[in-house]
């Protein structure tokens, strides 16, 4: 255990080939859940927390952690199941997702296991739409269940969804560009966000859920004899996705001749410890940490602005 919690800062600097750092904890059974290390700042014992007044009940109180005030969650609760009890001997994992630093308590940490992101997989079919899981895989035998941080984050505090009405009158003069975007992550409530934003500047979209099902879309287009480049305004890709990895698949993208002048953005809740080199080496045309509405549609605004000089 000692190792796991002296480590979690050191390996959230983990960028690689298709690759991530899972660190599993469990929730009070035997089901054992993951989180990307790449997204964790710090593991602690359950510090004292203080409530709040009007609080999410899922908030279970905030805690004082160098010198910060940071509201911890309790993920069991949060998904659905019971509250954690005895938080004394509980753990709270400490997040930076979406420019925001909270905590998540949780029953116990186990390790962090080392993986490709071709051994996570989407949720079965069959786990329904309202289920919390963003993905699936198996260590030593056991299923893992990756949990959609995004979501929960989104019911517990909800951020503004609409595009600001000056940005949007913005592009109005713009509109004869006849393209779509297409949208690729593996969070169904980033999906839905992101959409919204598009199609309320009056932008068409195709949503897809991770790097291999947008490689193969793009491959299908240029076998139906299509160029992606005309088809496409641009794309707006995640990062951490099972399968294929939002670094591996614009690496893809540039590697190949008939797809390399799209136009690709990384839009993801991994800010605080992003690598902008990586970016650089996978040639992505932009970075945007999630999920600030007007900001995302000025990036697209930008985008339909200059496709249309270009067909001018």
């Amino acid at each position: 255990m000692a190792g796991v919690l002296d480590s979690v800062n050191q390996r959230t600097q983990l960028v690689g080939q298709n690759r991530l750092e899972l660190l599993l904890f469990s929730l009070g059974g035997r089901q054992l859940y993951g989180i990307n290390v790449f997204k964790v700042k710090e593991v602690l014992q359950c510090p004292h927390l203080s409530e709040i007044p009007k609080r999410n009940p899922v908030v279970r109180g905030v805690a004082h952690i160098r010198g910060g005030t940071i509201p911890i969650m309790d993920m069991s609760q949060a998904t659905g199941a019971g509250r954690l009890d005895n938080l004394e001997n509980c753990f709270v994992i400490i997040t930076e997702y979406n420019r925001s630093t909270q905590g998540f308590l949780v029953s116990s940490v186990e390790r962090i296991v080392n993986m490709n992101w071709s051994s996570i997989h989407p949720p079965p079919k069959g786990a329904g739409k309202e289920n919390y899981l963003t993905a699936v895989t198996e260590v030593d035998g056991r299923l893992v269940e990756i949990i959609d941080v995004e979501k929960i984050l989104a019911e517990v505090s909800p951020r503004p969804q609409n595009v600001s009405a000056e940005v949007i009158r913005d592009v109005d003069s713009t509109k004869s560009v006849n393209k779509h975007v297409l949208i690729v992550d593996d969070s169904t409530i980033a999906r839905k966000q992101i959409q919204k934003v598009i199609e309320s500047m009056g932008v068409q979209t195709t949503v897809l859920k991770n790097g291999q099902e947008a490689l193969g879309f793009l491959n299908d287009l240029l076998r139906e004899g299509k160029d992606p480049y005309k088809e496409l305004l641009m794309v707006i890709s995640d990062i951490e996705m099972p399968e294929m990895d939002g670094y591996t698949f614009t690496a893809e993208v540039r590697a190949n001749p008939k797809l390399n002048r799209l136009h690709v953005i990384l839009h993801t809740s991994l800010s605080g410890v992003f690598n902008e080199a990586m970016v650089k080496k996978v040639g992505a045309d932009d970075f945007l940490a999630k999920f600030h509405p007007d900001e995302l549609a000025k990036r697209v605004r930008d985008r339909i602005q200059e496709a249309a000089g270009q067909n001018a």
